[in-house]
């Protein structure tokens, strides 16, 4: 038998053992907690922080697929893009339109999900809420509004002979605090020539960044 073999097997079989014992266990990501009646988030961005609730009890299959971007943390370094200005309200000087944000990254996005209408959820779009952007219904996935004022006109309109109206848009949850973010935000700069369509002259420019999108804990219930 070679002699080099006989020495060396030993030493190789130890090696392997010892490299064994010395690699790291990875554990498999921890699966995240359920989702409640509701849930809150807090998404993060250059000019402060906006808290949300959703409304998990009411639009289930629009607040499951937002979260889905949330803990897999797809909204990390995504922006909120565009900012639509509408006329000014008479009451107090309040702005009328909305922020969009969502995830620009083609490699981050996830299926599109069923649409969920307002005549379904009862969700409606007033200031402060939450609204699911989409092309046509059906086609939603991780961009979202956040509106500065009362949109009914992106409600479901059952009596409305276009079919795009019918359906409307999905309102999904409203925000909690940091409405002055969502003001900041909305005031930011725009470019005259950026966007498509209805959408040129709404594009932020520069965009403001989504540092991050977290659960946040759920408020603490009254005694």
């Amino acid at each position: 038998m070679n002699r080099r073999f006989v020495l060396l097997a030993p030493a190789l079989a130890l090696a392997a053992l010892l490299t064994t014992a010395a690699a790291p266990h990875r554990r498999a990501p921890a699966a995240p907690p359920p989702l409640g009646d509701s849930v809150r988030v807090t998404i993060t961005t250059t000019l402060g922080a906006i808290e949300v609730e959703l409304d998990h009890k009411h639009a289930p299959l629009t607040v499951e697929n937002f979260m889905r971007y949330v803990d897999g943390r797809r909204y990390d370094g995504e922006s909120f893009y565009r900012a639509m200005h509408l006329a000014w309200s008479d009451q107090e000087g309040q702005p009328s339109g909305l922020i969009q944000g969502g995830v620009r990254d083609a490699r981050k996005l996830l299926p599109p999900i069923a649409h969920e209408p307002t005549t379904q959820t009862g969700i409606l779009h007033k200031a402060g809420a939450l609204s699911l952007a989409r092309f046509a219904p059906g086609t939603g996935r991780a961009d979202f509004s956040i509106l500065l004022s009362d949109m009914p006109g992106l409600d479901a309109q059952p009596g409305d002979p276009n079919p795009d109206r019918q359906a409307g848009f999905a309102a999904f949850g409203h925000v909690v605090s940091g409405m002055d973010v969502v003001r900041r935000i909305w005031e930011a700069p725009r470019s005259a020539t950026l966007g498509q369509g209805v959408m040129k002259g709404q594009m932020l420019d520069p965009t403001v960044k989504i540092i991050s999108a977290r659960r946040a804990p759920a408020p603490a219930s009254a005694p």
